[in-house]
């Protein structure tokens, strides 16, 4: 059989000002990413046939993601402050299926036969989670004021990169 790892931009420290090749050394800046870079090893010192693809800012109808929160607190406040100062790619979940289906699919695939390869994938763009935010607002006709704040301002539990746009 053959295994799709998913993981994150989370490995990287976001101090980058350019896109995340595959071959940037990684250098997460917390547990989360940390996690995501030791299941990485796991799957390459195992037996199996495996690759991995890193993904960014992941959303769908399904789950808890930022589209949907946004989605909620637009619905339920006049005002949200949503961080301006981390970069990268929003990542619709079914097109990241699809690349999956896709390379799986196809048994000739050049990809899934490269054992111990990581690929990044992502939609195209750069884009703050504030634009993103204020996109997602206008795209639904929600009335509800989108301010930017510095991720200083928005401490979270998982230490995001400031930059984590991926090539």
């Amino acid at each position: 059989g053959k295994l799709i790892h998913i993981s994150t931009d989370y490995v990287f420290d976001g101090n980058h000002s350019q896109p995340y090749k595959e071959t940037d050394p990684v250098s997460p800046k917390g547990v989360y990413g940390e996690t995501k870079r030791a299941g990485e090893l796991a799957v390459f010192n195992s037996s199996i046939d495996a690759i991995v693809i890193r993904t960014s800012w992941l959303y769908s109808a399904y789950g808890n993601n930022f589209v949907k929160t946004m989605l909620r607190l637009g619905n339920d406040k006049e005002s949200t402050q949503v961080v301006f100062d981390q970069k990268g790619t929003p990542t619709y979940a079914r097109d990241l299926a699809k690349t999956c289906l896709d390379i799986l699919s196809d048994a000739s695939s050049t990809i899934i036969n490269s054992k111990g390869k990581i690929y990044h994938y992502s939609n195209e763009g750069v884009t703050s989670w504030y634009d993103f935010a204020t996109a997602i607002m206008e795209i639904s006709n929600i009335d509800c004021k989108v301010i930017p704040i510095e991720s200083k301002d928005f401490p979270t539990q998982a230490r995001r990169p400031l930059y984590s746009v991926l090539d």
